[in-house]
């Protein structure tokens, strides 16, 4: 027995899809087997609210964090802030990312229904997927700025030159994360459901070649999501492990090794935390494109799985907003000492231990590993 289009769409709706991304729809207007379902479709629902809600708490909590003790640190204009550029920026995608998951998870709650209009549909749309994109193009940029900053030498002309090519970096990563999301928030519409008088947020693409534009878009979101930043970020951190390894050990103090040591581990932790968060979802994601196009054999119990794997690793990707705060600030030495400047050491300026952490100012590479002749900060 097949499915026309409207009918699937609304085997879906009844399903409770999220939509919350191009690639977090996957309506299509090709047939379909009719498949009862082999899981609790209300126990899933509901676990996806408490999971994006979480998310919402923790991510907005986290980043907003950041951002204000970033914001603080630039005030003491120091050249070791220049380097908390990418995490600022970071931050504020996570936070933006974040921001969205209300109506998403409002939406859910409802069975899909979309109660705010197609402008609405359209902005939140971009906004969630610039953010997205954004979040992940800042995580390679840093992976490679930290490995230029402990290899090649460093002086005062090239510090205010790789200012310039950092801002000019950051404005480059949004114009290409609003470039990557403009099509399919083009194609986006509100469209009333076949049953009942629900409205629906998703992508209309063209009638002639509907599933072709979901593949693309599927395609699309693996290349520019997972296929090519995480080899940026695995490699430019293996190369920086490497620098760690290659740099005269004989010479090195055992504090110093076991800096060292520490920093090895948290460059395997970044790789580990993206690789997580990401590989499964695109992977999930890479299977349903395949099936689409007849290249996976798509039985009842495959579509549950598939199903049941899209919703599940879409929250784990979004994970990594909660993530990234911790990996890239919380864990730092430095940035802990400009959160007790914010918070415990706020109303102290006359004391001693106040003057103490004033004081020392780190070099640029604060937030990356420094040179091999001092203990790495990560």
């Amino acid at each position: 027995m097949s499915l026309s289009t409207s009918e699937l769409e609304d085997l879906w709706e009844s399903w409770g899809d999220l939509n919350i991304s191009e690639t977090f729809s996957n309506i299509t207007s090709v047939d379909a087997t009719v498949c009862v379902s082999a899981f609790n479709r209300r126990a899933l629902l509901y676990s996806m609210c408490v999971l994006y809600t979480f998310i919402f708490i923790v991510g907005l909590a986290a980043n907003a964090l950041v951002l204000w003790v970033n914001i603080r640190a630039q005030r003491d204009s120091t050249p070791r802030h220049e380097t908390h550029m990418y995490i600022a920026h970071l931050a504020v995608a996570d936070l933006c990312v974040c921001a969205t998951l209300p109506v998403w998870v409002s939406s859910l709650a409802q069975h899909g229904h979309w109660p705010f209009g197609e402008v609405a549909c359209k902005l939140t749309h971009l906004l969630f997927s610039v953010n997205l994109f954004s979040s992940i193009f800042f995580l390679a940029c840093m992976s490679v700025d930290r490995y230029l900053s402990v290899t090649q030498h460093r002086d005062n002309e090239g510090g205010v030159q790789r200012k310039v090519i950092r801002r000019g970096v950051c404005v480059g990563v949004w114009l290409l994360a609003l470039v990557a999301s403009l099509p399919d928030t083009y194609f986006l519409r509100t469209v009333k459901s076949t049953h009942g008088d629900s409205m629906l947020c998703r992508p209309m693409y063209p009638g002639e070649n509907p599933r072709e534009w979901m593949v693309g878009v599927q395609l699309s979101f693996i290349l520019l999501g997972f296929v090519l930043p995480f080899p940026v970020i695995a490699v430019f951190y293996a190369l920086l492990a490497s620098a760690f390894t290659r740099s005269s050990p004989s010479s090195s103090s055992s504090t110093v090794e076991q800096e060292r040591h520490v920093s090895r581990r948290m460059i395997l932790a970044y790789i580990v935390v993206f690789l997580g968060c990401w590989g499964p979802y695109h992977a999930v994601l890479l299977a349903d494109a395949l099936a689409q196009l007849g290249l996976v054999p798509l039985t009842c119990g495959v579509e549950n799985v598939m199903y049941v794997a899209l919703q599940i690793t879409q929250c784990l990707s979004l994970l990594h907003c909660c993530f990234n705060p911790i990996l890239y600030n919380f864990i730092n030495r430095n940035y802990r000492y400009d959160l007790m400047k914010a918070f415990i050491f706020k109303y102290s300026t006359r004391t001693g231990l106040a003057r103490l952490i004033e004081a020392p100012n780190m070099s640029e590479t604060e937030y990356s590993p420094v040179a091999v002749e001092n203990p790495p900060q990560i």
